[in-house]
């Protein structure tokens, strides 16, 4: 699988936080001094306490030892070598807050590419002026004409000026999804808007501050839910076996 978690994205939000009542062990209590989030004890082998926590937008696991003095951060091995702290923050971080930005994608300002009945959604922040995003357009058609998958276009521009002002076009034009068609494919570029609207102004900036969220930093950004919901994305316009893995067989 060449596609990325977003650990680090998801870990960016607000998590059920333990209570800020609690008494957290010495050794706990010094990491959160030390900017170390503390978000959920959990139970952990051989006397062991485990608590998830973020350093830096990253998750990471604390095991507190029996006398509560001693503090280990990293992944915890079993007798096989198996990795036991994976499965704990994909349980209790990262899968719980790939359904929270799933739902914030949802709710972002996106245009619609292709059918509503599409059994497969993706999202891609798409930038009015991005040579890659329109061949990301292109190369996705065998898939958007047999209604297959709707790519939801979340508009940003982060190329610039100009950027903006096709963007904010695009949002606020009486058929966004025709327009959409027309400057991706090139038979017609989105025009520069003389002014940027209040209303697109703040899409524009949700958009652009979602994108940041998600860690992504530049266009297209490709967000989709893998067979398991796990959110997972691709930076960049995917080629090949890329599109295989993204959209499923070609029609």
């Amino acid at each position: 699988m060449t596609f990325n978690k977003i650990l680090p994205a998801l870990a960016l939000l607000t998590l059920p936080i333990m209570a800020q009542a609690e008494k957290y062990p010495a050794p706990v209590e010094a990491m959160r001094e030390r900017g170390v989030e503390v978000l959920e004890r959990f139970d952990a082998p051989s006397g062991l306490t485990g608590y998830t926590a973020l350093f830096n937008g990253r998750p990471l696991a604390l095991y507190v030892t029996e006398d509560g003095k001693h503090a280990l951060i990293g992944s915890l091995l079993n007798a096989k070598g198996e990795d036991l702290t994976g499965v704990v923050l994909e349980e209790k971080v990262s899968r719980p807050q790939s359904k929270v930005m799933w739902e914030k994608l949802k709710d972002s300002s996106w245009i619609a590419d292709g059918s509503d009945k599409a059994e497969t959604i993706v999202y891609v922040f798409t930038d009015p002026n991005c040579p890659y995003c329109k061949r990301f357009w292109k190369d996705a058609r065998p898939w958007i004409d047999a209604g297959k998958v709707q790519l939801r276009h979340v508009m940003v521009g982060t190329l610039g000026e100009s950027s903006q002002k096709k963007a904010a076009y695009l949002l606020s034009a009486k058929d966004p999804k025709a327009a959409l068609l027309g400057n991706e494919s090139g038979k017609k570029p989105a025009q520069e808007a003389k002014t940027i609207a209040a209303k697109q102004r703040q899409q524009l900036d949700d958009n652009q501050q979602l994108m940041g969220l998600l860690g992504a930093t530049g266009t297209p950004a490709i967000l989709y839910l893998d067979p398991t919901g796990m959110m997972q994305m691709h930076p960049g316009a995917p080629q090949g076996e890329q599109l295989l893995e993204l959209f499923g067989p070609r029609p």
